[in-house]
Formats: C-alpha cells, sequence, structure tokens
C-alpha cells in the first residue's frame, strides 16, 4: 500500500505530542505488569490487541483475580463506552476509507480523537494516508513504550508513582492548541462545561459517559450555530 508523503509527514509531525505521552505511559503500564509478576512481553501483547490505556492498567488486576468473564465484559464496556461517541463524531472523517476503516476504528483512541478530530487537513493532503498514518504512529508509540516498560522496568531504581498524570497534560496541551486555533469557542466550551457540570453531579468515577451525551446533545442542538460560525483557522 503506497501512502502520500506530505500525508505522512503530516501525520508524523501531528503525533509528536502523542509520542512523548504513549511512550512514557506505555512504559509506566510495562513497568507496572513487570512488578506484578508479568513477563516482559504480556504488555506488549496486550497493547497491541487491547490498545486501551485504562483498560489495559485495570486488566493487570483482572488477570490476577479469578476467572469472572461477564464482570470483566462489563466492566471493560463502561471503561470504553465513551469511544462509541469517538466513533459517532469520525463517521464522516473515515467514510471512504475503504478497508483501512477497520484498522481506523480499531485504533481510534481517546489522543487519535483530538489530534485527527481538530484537524482541518489542507487540500494537498490525502486524509485518509493521515488518518491512517497517525493512528498507525501512535499505536506503534504505545508498543514501544510497553516493551520498553516491560523489559527495562525492574532495572529503574526510582518512584513512578505519578507518572501517570503526563497524560492529562498531553489533553491540557491539545486542548489549547484548539482552542488558539478556533474560529468559535462554542463547542470547546459546551465541551468544557458540560464535563464540569457531569463531574460535580456524578463525581470523578461516573461522570465521562454523562458529560458525553450531554456534549453529544448540545452539539446537535448547536450544529448549525457552529457550522455558520466556523471550526478551526
Amino acid at each position: 500500500m503506497s501512502l502520500h508523503p506530505e500525508s505522512v509527514r503530516l501525520a508524523a509531525k501531528d503525533s509528536i505530542p502523542v509520542l512523548t505521552g504513549y511512550v512514557l505511559l506505555g512504559m509506566a503500564y510495562g513497568i507496572f505488569m513487570n512488578t506484578s509478576g508479568f513477563p516482559w512481553y504480556y504488555p506488549v501483547i496486550m497493547a497491541v490487541v487491547i490498545y486501551g490505556g485504562s483498560l489495559e492498567f485495570v486488566a493487570v488486576s483482572l488477570l490476577l483475580s479469578r476467572f469472572a468473564p461477564l464482570q470483566t465484559f462489563l466492566l471493560a464496556f463502561m471503561i470504553q463506552a465513551r469511544h462509541l461517541f469517538y466513533g459517532l463524531a469520525m463517521l464522516e472523517k473515515y467514510h471512504g476509507a475503504g478497508n483501512r476503516k477497520f484498522y481506523l476504528i480499531y485504533a481510534l483512541t481517546d489522543e487519535t480523537f483530538a489530534v485527527a478530530g481538530s484537524r482541518v487537513l489542507p487540500d494537498n493532503i490525502n486524509k485518509y494516508d493521515y488518518y491512517f498514518t497517525l493512528s498507525l504512529l501512535d499505536h506503534c508509540y504505545w508498543i514501544t513504550g510497553a516493551a520498553l516498560g516491560g523489559i527495562f522496568g525492574s532495572f529503574l531504581p526510582f518512584d513512578t508513582t505519578g507518572l501517570d498524570f503526563m497524560m492529562t497534560a498531553m489533553f491540557v496541551v491539545i486542548f489549547l492548541d484548539a482552542w488558539m486555533r478556533e474560529k468559535s469557542h462554542l463547542s470547546s466550551l459546551i465541551g468544557f462545561g458540560a464535563s464540569f457540570l457531569c463531574l460535580v453531579l456524578f463525581g470523578a468515577d461516573g461522570f465521562i459517559i454523562p458529560s458525553m451525551c450531554v456534549i453529544l446533545c448540545f452539539l446537535l442542538v448547536f450544529r448549525k450555530t457552529i457550522a455558520e460560525k466556523g471550526g478551526f483557522e
């Protein structure tokens, strides 16, 4: 499969913030698996097959607990249910991607969605090559981090507590970048306001799905207004 060079270069450039977060957090995950008693290749396999950071961390305790397939399925669904909303938002962008669409759907993580969903592509860029390259690079970053953590985790002498905060910091950077490039801040304000309201009402452990529902409803209501004011510069 031949990829458009300009599309690949742009995707690689846009993936740099994800590179930093995924490699370091992936290493934290690999270290966590290592210190939990799993060999180095376990985090690598899980990074390839599951590819869901929060779920992979939870899966460590699931692997160490008793066999409970139904509870595991329900927990996994609750943790990853937000991706249903990501998929709905990317339907138009991924339409016409052919066989690559299956991988694009599988590899649509929080960070890939944040970058791809807010990126306005120039006319000389093949959007399908861009989305595919971005998704593949982000996936490779996560696998690389998990492998490094799994292999070298037992040799690290320092405390890695709090390492996962870098993902929060990365989302803040992506949000600020989108804010600076927006012509209208209505969609960002909707997202921030709905998330804050649901955080207050439902708490830190249960606000994600309600906030997604509220954001989706508001975006549908104000879709015409947002389209008229324009998206990004």
